[in-house]
């Protein structure tokens, strides 16, 4: 079994190529129609490496001679409105529900999208009373029932999405400030310009993003800017979405308190969120996203990943959103769907067999 592109793994637990033909048939679409499909897909949810004539990878994907690359296979689960798991992609994770279907029968209606995206968010934001999630599941939804980024009924919520690169965080903080109307503040296009220039004032390479000059002179500014952006739009009234890895931070309870200090003194509520990933994906991503700053990680994967715990938990209370094999962000690109299908009313009436 092979691949589309150098670094991603050559087979898959659980995949059954297969499904991908039934799937495709028992919605009565053609190898070339399908293909069509599929690049529409993969353009409007902004999916790169996709050819603009998939068919004949579309067919070595049915017939098992190439495992489907990170972006195929989510625009596959974009076209079919399936899981991973239900198409064959991989194995299901423990308690995943591959029945799951995003959309409803009444998917025409106007308002199904509005479901549709609450459906997400109980998924990926679980309401439990215990971990106090169910008052950031309250938050997002009610933020996503008025699109009111103001919401002065509520303190300002400052969500601090967290986790290892590859992870899938950039992604689900994205959906979030989306749903929400929140601004969503990302430290590396935030702060990338002042750290690069600031290595290479410094002596190092603008890429650098391991070394001890880095770690102690570049990073804690970058945070602290990260921390302050998050200030100003507090000091508005206003909820903020925070993304950056947070690894020292959601770590050390001394350092997390004091962050928690700073937003808290403004009046705001504070929610960590930690993604959790698995290795396979972590380095499928950091591959296929081809971002110079992770360069050195690739070169240095083993001395990379020993880095990198696997069961890391915050020590702080926090929200775990599940994104093993990409589960989580399969979620989104179906919210995502379903959002610019209810921009565009008039999508075509065979695309029901879909749902």
């Amino acid at each position: 079994m092979t691949t589309e592109g150098a670094g991603v793994e050559t087979s898959r637990a659980g995949w059954h190529p297969d499904r991908l033909k039934e799937r495709r048939e028992a919605c009565g679409l053609t190898l070339q129609v399908a293909s069509e499909r599929l690049r529409e897909a993969a353009a409007q949810a902004q999916l790169k490496g996709i050819s603009a004539s998939p068919l004949y990878t579309m067919q070595k994907h049915e017939q098992g001679e190439i495992y489907p690359s990170l972006h195929y296979r989510r625009a596959y689960c974009l076209l079919y409105r399936e899981t991973e798991s239900a198409l064959g992609f991989r194995t299901a994770l423990p308690g995943e529900d591959t029945s799951f279907m995003l959309l409803q029968a009444a998917e025409h209606l106007p308002d199904a999208h509005v479901t549709a995206v609450e459906r997400v968010i109980n998924r990926i934001v679980p309401g439990r009373e215990e971990n106090n999630d169910v008052a950031l599941q309250q938050r997002l939804i009610g933020a996503w029932g008025s699109r009111d980024a103001g919401d002065i009924s509520h303190k300002p919520v400052v969500i601090l999405v967290g986790g290892y690169a590859g992870s899938g965080k950039t992604e689900l903080a994205r959906f979030i400030a989306q749903v929400t109307g929140w601004p969503l503040f990302d430290k590396d296009p935030l702060t990338r310009p002042l750290a690069e220039g600031l290595l290479v004032a410094l002596g190092g390479e603008a890429n650098d993003r391991h070394s001890d000059l880095y770690q102690k002179k570049v990073r804690p500014l970058e945070y602290d800017c990260l921390i302050q952006s998050a200030m100003v739009s507090i000091r508005c009234g206003i909820s903020a979405v925070l993304c950056a890895p947070f690894i020292a931070e959601f770590t050390d309870a001394a350092r997390m308190q004091l962050i928690t200090d700073q937003l808290t003194s403004l009046g705001a509520e504070i929610f960590p969120v930690w993604v959790r990933c698995d290795e396979k994906s972590i380095h499928e991503n950091i591959t296929f996203r081809a971002s110079a700053r992770d360069e050195w990680k690739l070169r240095n994967w083993s001395e990379y990943i020993a880095t990198i715990d696997s069961g890391l938990r915050p020590a702080v209370p926090h929200l775990v959103i599940d994104n093993r094999l990409g589960y989580a962000v399969s979620l989104v690109d179906r919210a995502r769907q379903a959002l610019a299908a209810a921009r565009t009313p008039s999508a075509p009436a065979e695309d029901d067999k879909f749902s």
